[in-house]
């Protein structure tokens, strides 16, 4: 079983991990446009989450994860509690395409554009939400800097999280 991991999963997945791939997927875009209610802000003053946004064109580069095996199951449930907290992902089988040429079928946690927290915001509007918000597993402005730091660590930086560190860094 394999997870794509293109925010949070990429630093903190929460189930045993076999094997980490650099992993790129086609058709999507890593975007702050989930407004979390939950895990990094709440229903009065919404925080920002990434997800998987659907987009002609785009790739978004992040982790393959391969569960350890006998830990599908358990992984699965545990996922599911984290990521469909609020029904605003989907939860998808997408192909990812591994850094070493292999081809994988992998569970991806994808926006749902119908949903009420689905959002797009410029990203000096993003910066402004992400630099106050908090939620159940923290401050908003943590999440984002541990996700640009580990996919800078792996050499897929995103200069769009980049921006927004620097200026979140600026507005605190």
């Amino acid at each position: 079983m394999w997870v794509f991991g293109y925010g949070s999963l990429v630093w903190n997945p929460e189930f045993p991990v076999a094997e980490r791939a650099v992993a790129h997927l086609a058709g999507f875009r890593r975007s702050f446009c989930m407004r979390s209610i939950h895990h990094r802000g709440s229903v009065d003053d919404p925080g920002l989450v990434l997800a998987l946004d659907p987009a002609d064109g785009h790739s978004c580069k992040g982790l393959g994860l391969r569960v350890e095996a006998g830990h599908e199951d358990a992984t699965l449930q545990a996922l599911r509690a984290r990521e469909l907290i609020s029904s605003a992902y989907l939860e998808r089988l997408v192909d990812l395409s591994l850094e070493d040429g292999r081809q994988v079928r992998a569970l991806a946690y994808v926006i749902d554009p119908a949903h009420e927290q689905y959002c797009h915001l410029d990203l000096e509007e993003q910066a402004q939400v992400i630099a106050q918000a908090v939620g159940g597993r923290g401050p908003n402005h943590e999440y984002l800097s541990k996700t640009a730091a580990h996919l800078n660590e792996l050499g897929i930086g995103d200069s769009d999280l980049d921006w927004l560190c620097q200026r979140v860094a600026a507005l605190r």
